[in-house]
């Protein structure tokens, strides 16, 4: 239970004490029975109903005992037992209807007798009695309605929670749906390119004739190609990254590309989102440098601080700051990440030269 909600619920019992204390203090005055004592009794029945979310049975006693008093003190009156009445409506909302059919009954009892003393009639008694089993009813139907009301709750919660894992697998499903078509059309293409370019180095080794370098260019970009695809797919099934960021750094090295990774703060596990984001990022970012930088020197570094990760990927290119790119789908796809986890990134040309993305990913799940 939130706190707005429970300071409401005191305010109300609060407010229902103070009317039912009210009520029968003024009854109790235009009867002509405004004693100190009798006043007091009344107040301090009334207002002890206020408590009885936190001790329903130790106000139902309270109450009871104070108007009993005052009923012996001053003689019977009708108004007396609403302040009862309502603690015993209360005590049987709690669960306790058997003590709150034990008070009334109490009450009742010292009712009759002192109203035999007085004159009271017999009527007023019985009418009593019917407000006292209203009072266990309605506060039986209530903890009921509590109940179904919880029951309720729950139950939109369970199926919130159930349309969210749907969302989840619905989506896996997709992603493995797109990982099995990418894997029927274009591994197939690229596997037909790789080993017919294999068979014609392999025919013009038999035939001692040099290999054009073209076809050993392709022969490799192919394989390349295959290694990546299947990465790519693996992701696609698994919705995890194929490795590191230092990783992909000694691959843009192996594949000619001067880069070298540099590590500052604490390093620690990630949460998965944000580990994601940090290897496209650096993915993408080493992508546009091996395609745009020309023959440049690239450098990453990643940056741990108490509540955030700093991505910063930069390089000496040929990128100039007066003519700004275009952002691609490249730039558009990283941004769309960063911000999904409620960071920020900027991508744009030196002012020195060159061109530099810098992402700040807060470490923790995004919603």
């Amino acid at each position: 239970m939130d706190g707005g909600r429970l300071t409401r619920e005191r305010i109300a019992d609060a407010a229902g004490a103070v009317v039912a204390g009210a009520i029968t203090v003024l009854a109790a005055v235009a009867d002509d029975r405004a004693a100190v004592l009798d006043l007091a009794l009344i107040v301090a029945g009334s207002l002890a109903i206020a408590a009885h979310r936190t001790a329903p049975r130790a106000v139902l006693a309270v109450t009871t005992g104070c108007l009993i008093a005052a009923v012996v003190h001053a003689g019977p009156a009708a108004t007396l037992a609403l302040p009862v009445a309502g603690a015993v409506h209360t005590a049987s909302r709690a669960g306790h209807r058997g003590t709150g059919a034990v008070a009334a009954a109490v009450f009742l009892g010292v009712y009759a007798v002192a109203g035999t003393a007085g004159s009271a009639p017999v009527r007023e008694t019985l009418l009593l009695a019917g407000w006292f089993l209203c009072a266990v009813v309605t506060g039986l139907a209530d903890r009921n309605w509590q109940a179904y009301l919880r029951q309720t709750e729950q139950r939109a919660l369970e199926a919130e929670r159930t349309r969210e894992e749907a969302a989840a697998r619905r989506a896996g499903e997709e992603r493995l749906r797109i990982a099995r078509e990418l894997h029927d059309s274009l591994t197939h293409s690229i596997s037909i390119v790789k080993l017919q370019a294999g068979v014609a180095v392999h025919l013009a080794r038999k035939r001692g004739e040099d290999v054009p370098p073209a076809l050993l260019a392709i022969q490799e970009a192919s394989g390349e190609a295959m290694r990546e695809l299947r990465a790519t797919l693996e992701v696609l099934r698994t919705d995890e990254p194929a490795g590191t960021p230092a990783l992909l750094v000694e691959r843009a090295r192996a594949a000619g590309l001067a880069a070298e990774l540099t590590v500052s703060g604490q390093e620690r596990p990630l949460p998965a989102a944000v580990d994601r984001a940090a290897y496209r990022i650096v993915q993408e970012a080493l992508t546009n440098a091996a395609r745009h930088a020309g023959p440049a020197k690239v450098a990453v570094h990643l940056a741990y601080t108490e509540g955030r990760l700093t991505v910063r990927v930069e390089d000496d290119g040929a990128a100039d700051p007066s003519r700004p790119p275009v952002p691609g789908i490249g730039l558009t796809g990283m941004r769309e990440r960063v911000t999904a986890l409620g960071g920020t990134l900027e991508a744009a040309p030196r002012e020195e030269g060159g061109f530099a993305v810098e992402a700040r990913l807060p470490l923790r799940e995004a919603r």
